[in-house]
């Protein structure tokens, strides 16, 4: 009560409602407009309308007499748009741009909220708007302007050319026919922009009268404005109670969720997902994830869910993959429908898919030229199969994209069996329908190793050397053997260069010592250890002749030298993609393909006088173990050098930091204060 008492009441206005307008009135704003053009003195020439889309189109003079307007500019575009000839079809007809055409777009696309008011003898009265229309000049001109300078080109390059090229050429003419639309490809057409573009040029234009601000006519229709009658029944809208004008002002949750955007079909959050079955749960999460191991499906289903249960469905709608389960290509790719690259049907699709999935079950990597070849299908449908369940990885293939779940295999093994029996089976149809020869069916010596990735450490590598040594070192020995009697037999009596030989150096048992001689006979470049087949991350790919290591590593060492002073930072994987450019252009029989390791990449890079930066990485990163790996070039020998080691030592702590942070730390370690230039370029 003392509130009101405070801010009392002036004057109480009557509104009412005005229908005679309804779904006639629109509101047209200028935010641009030419500056000798103005509300009181504008000329509309002609305008039109598109009703369905609410489209406008105003052509309007110009007063070229304003002071405002530059006469050369309007003479200067008219002659553009039309040339010098005047005709029926030109743009200006006065050889002076005169009028100016105005385009509308929509303003807002909910204009219930809006009315215009109009206010008279203690009384407003109110008809809401149908659409709010900004106008804004059209350019069309321009574009008229660019076919005549087009069109004046093509006439003088066709008037050089002589009479005997009047002829046209026979051309090849390739005649296809469409396929059957299907009904998610008319959809997809229907939903397209250029679909509905065409649609909109569809609908004709409504030529429309303009009428001026004092003529007779507008006059009589702004009448219209105002409510005809005062009556009850006329203005229902406006009388309610309290507790039904509240309900206007604050509708129920219903109709909130009515004007929420409808999301899109193929998402469905987990709360509604939960109402459903088990089994189109299992369906629908496998067809969106496509690749899950158990323990991640039982997550996503909830706590109390059977297992048993869940065995029970998943067999129905996946395949086992090492370990792994992956959707079924007939769950992806249902019956009646086709690709949407090729347009090849369901039942092929479905095969390739299950080659590609019977390939992952032999080993874990995969060529694409090879699924492609086999299957026969686009490069596109070959690539959507690899991305479902498989990794790119350069120069190496598509790997299986989750490692091998032994955990599942050790406790289940009778689904282990069951999907082995069923594998066989489809192995089976795949060798009939695709031929598949026997380099198909039995994997490589260096795929059939493992049929799960184990990450091996370096003591591990070390024992498997040694155990590799001692089984080759007999066969070794012999071969030695052998040559040495070869070169007493020629009487070679050559001495040998011991200095262009390097032995890489494996530690070997006691009770058999690795003969470390060398001879001439030997020098093949066999490095003891593991072969590159069995281990190529630490092995040479190929054979080193002696002499040819120092100049393999002096190439090394000039192709690490020359990228780091480009780049100052690199992580071994952009590292080994740089290497990988680097080898594609040279010319054929470089040093350098002879074979670099990943290890003598690195040493490499520790001689060259980099050095490793543990950057703390988030233990959640997607990161390969090559993009963890991050090397810096140390001292560069610039003004920089001090910066960029205190940069280096900030990013050793964290992985993400504070650019204030940064420079207050450049300042206390330096002992200047860098500017914000100086401080980008340490950045950079």
């Amino acid at each position: 009560m003392a509130n009101e008492e405070d801010d009392p009441i002036i004057q109480e206005i009557d509104v009412f409602l005005a229908r005679s307008l309804l779904e006639k009135l629109y509101l047209f704003q200028y935010p641009i407009r030419p500056a000798s053009m103005t509300y009181d003195d504008v000329t509309h020439l002609s305008a039109k309308i598109k009703p369905k889309q609410q489209k406008v189109e105003l052509e309007m003079a110009i007063d070229t007499l304003n002071p405002n307007y530059c006469r050369s500019k309007g003479e200067q575009i008219a002659l553009n748009v039309d040339g010098t000839c005047t005709d029926e079809t030109s743009t200006y007809s006065s050889k002076l741009m005169d009028k100016q055409t105005f385009c509308s777009s929509q303003a807002a696309s909910n204009v219930s909220r809006y009315a215009a008011a109009v206010y008279k003898k203690g009384e407003l009265h109110l008809t809401p708007l149908h659409g709010i229309l900004q106008l804004r000049p059209s350019f069309t001109y321009l574009d008229k302007a660019d076919a005549k300078h087009r069109e004046r080109e093509a006439a003088n390059e066709g008037g050089d050319s002589s009479q005997d090229e009047a002829e046209d050429d026979v051309k090849q003419i390739t005649v296809r026919f469409s396929r059957p639309e299907t009904e998610q490809a008319r959809q997809r057409r229907v939903q397209s922009y250029e679909f509905l573009q065409k649609r909109q040029a569809e609908e004709h234009w409504v030529h429309l009268h303009y009428y001026g601000l004092k003529d007779s006519r507008s006059e009589h229709e702004r009448q219209y404005l105002f409510s005809q009658g005062h009556g009850l029944a006329e203005n229902t809208e406006l009388i309610k109670s309290p507790s039904e004008y509240l309900m206007m002002l604050m509708p129920p949750s219903i109709e909130e969720e009515n004007d929420k955007p409808m999301a899109p079909s193929n998402v469905l959050s987990m709360a509604q997902l939960r109402t459903l079955p088990l089994a189109d749960q299992i369906k629908i999460l496998m067809k969106n994830v496509k690749v899950m191991p158990f323990a991640n499906l039982m997550s996503l289903l909830g706590s109390g869910t059977d297992s048993t249960a869940v065995l029970r469905c998943i067999q129905q709608v996946a395949m086992l993959v090492q370990g792994n389960w992956v959707v079924k290509s007939d769950v992806l790719y249902p019956k009646d429908t086709s690709s949407p690259h090729s347009g090849v049907p369901a039942e092929v699709l479905c095969r390739g898919r299950d080659f590609v999935m019977w390939k992952f079950t032999q080993d874990r990597w995969v060529v694409r030229k090879e699924v492609a070849a086999v299957t026969k299908l686009c490069p596109e449908d070959v690539k959507d199969f690899l991305e479902h369940m498989s990794v790119a990885r350069i120069n190496k293939g598509w790997e299986f994209m989750l490692p091998y779940d032994e955990d599942f295999v050790k406790k289940h093994p009778d689904i282990v069996q069951r999907q082995h029996m069923l594998w066989m089976g489809i192995q089976a149809k795949l060798e009939k329908v695709y031929n598949l020869l026997k380099e198909h069916l039995t994997p490589k010596k260096q795929e059939a190793q493992s049929a799960h990735p184990l990450l091996v450490s370096g003591e591990q590598r070390v024992n498997m050397a040694k155990a590799k040594v001692k089984q080759n070192y007999g066969q070794l020995e012999k071969e030695f053997q052998k040559q040495k009697a070869e070169m007493k037999s020629n009487d070679t009596s050559a001495k040998m260069d011991v200095s262009n030989i390097r032995i890489k150096e494996e530690p070997v048992s006691d009770e058999e010592p690795m003969d470390t001689s060398a001879y001439e006979g030997m020098n093949n470049g066999i490095v003891n250890g593991l072969h590159a087949e069995e281990d190529s991350a630490d092995s040479l790919n190929g054979h080193l002749p002696g002499g040819c290591i120092d100049r393999v590593a002096q190439e090394l060492k000039a192709f690490v030298s020359s990228t780091f002073k480009k780049q100052f930072v690199l992580t071994l994987s952009e590292l080994k993609r740089l290497f990988n450019l680097h080898l594609a252009s040279l010319p054929p029989g470089h040093t350098l393909f002879s074979g670099i390791s990943d290890k003598m990449l690195q040493d490499m890079v520790l001689d060259t006088g980099c050095k490793q930066i543990l950057v703390p990485f988030p233990p959640q990163t997607a990161a390969s173990p090559d993009e963890l790996k991050v090397y810096a070039l140390w001292e560069a020998g610039d003004t920089y050098d001090q910066h960029r080691q205190v940069l280096l030592e900030i990013f050793s702590k964290n992985y993400r930091v504070r650019r204030n942070v940064i420079q207050n730390q450049l300042s206390q370690e330096c002992g200047e204060d860098l500017n914000k230039q100086e401080v980008d370029r340490v950045l950079k």
